[in-house]
């Protein structure tokens, strides 16, 4: 029988990029896309698209039928800035689409499932240098408090219910394929924008911020890849921590000036600052290497090299 998967939150920053990865292994036949909105429909490349609303289980449930769906990639769910914003919604989108997510998968024994946690689990209490695997977790955003409840659900499911379901905590990702959405990171991807279109940038945290981050392209090797490890390997079923850098946004301003000539950046930190305090400044993420072979390939110099050429490619467009 054919793996068939679906891509829940299809048209976010991850999902946009991480349906093409997956109908390039598995056949385009074989993937299909779901947003709430219909933009989402063709993230990337042609393909199948159902319109549906992750919150409503029935809207899931139709999709898991209609195509025979095996595994499921549930990407869903509303960040940290735009969550302080409106944290009922946060709660409502986050909490709710999860909790429909691995009930279909228990009842229609799906064979995994992924859910994306990040490093907002994490808060002020927790060491702020090489964050442990296991240590306190106490949030200070509605973000944060939903990815400590998604990540112990998770792993209720998985030993109540024997649920192949896998995690990893995200740190700030960067990616040209999509603009900034209103993430507490997204500093490190809209630099790269600014710098091509305005030749300055006002970032929204202080230069001396540090916070670990992650090329796009090894956030979706990740996934894939600890999708594809054996169950026996997977010995974490909350989240895996997760990290490629951490630099300070003034470390990231002098680098995108060494290839952007003449480019400025001043810090103007806003509300986002308190934020971005709350979370490590570097991950401990040995626990990932040991157990399902992590290691990520961009460094800083790579990832500015090939965010400025391929942003300037979508830029003259």
């Amino acid at each position: 029988m054919k793996t068939k998967i679906l891509v829940t939150g299809a048209g976010g920053q991850i999902g946009s990029e991480l349906v093409p990865a997956l109908r390039a292994e598995f056949g385009a036949e074989n993937v299909i896309a779901s947003d709430i909105k219909a933009s989402g429909a063709t993230p990337g490349a042609a393909g199948l698209f159902e319109q549906a609303d992750a919150t409503q289980a029935a809207e899931l449930e139709a999709i898991i039928i209609k195509h025979q769906i095996s595994v499921i990639y549930h990407l869903v769910g509303v960040i940290s800035a735009v969550g302080e914003q409106n944290p009922d919604l946060a709660w409502r989108v986050n909490m709710a689409s999860l909790k429909n997510v691995l009930d279909l998968a228990v009842s229609h024994k799906i064979d995994r499932v992924f859910w994306p946690s990040s490093i907002a689990a994490f808060g002020p209490s927790a060491p702020r240098e090489m964050t442990p695997q296991a240590t306190i977790l106490e949030p200070t955003t509605i973000y944060g408090v939903t990815k400590v409840a998604g990540e112990l659900l998770c792993n209720y499911y998985h030993h109540k219910y024997g649920l192949d379901v896998r995690s990893v905590r995200y740190p700030g990702i960067i990616s040209w394929q999509t603009k900034p959405g209103g993430g507490t990171t997204d500093y490190a991807c809209a630099i790269y924008y600014d710098a091509l279109e305005k030749g300055h940038y006002d970032c929204f945290v202080s230069a001396e911020t540090i916070l670990p981050m992650m090329y796009m392209p090894d956030a979706i090797r990740a996934a894939m890849s600890l999708m594809a490890a054996a169950p026996e390997k997977i010995k974490v079923r909350t989240s895996y921590n997760l990290t490629a850098l951490d630099f300070s946004a003034q470390e990231l301003a002098d680098n995108v000036s060494k290839y952007v000539s003449g480019f400025t950046c001043a810090f103007v930190p806003d509300a986002r600052q308190k934020i971005a305090d709350s979370w490590p400044k570097s991950i401990d993420d040995s626990a990932a290497r040991a157990d399902w072979g992590w290691q990520p390939e961009f460094g800083l110099d790579d990832l500015s090299q090939d965010m400025i050429k391929n942003l300037k490619l979508k830029l003259a467009r």
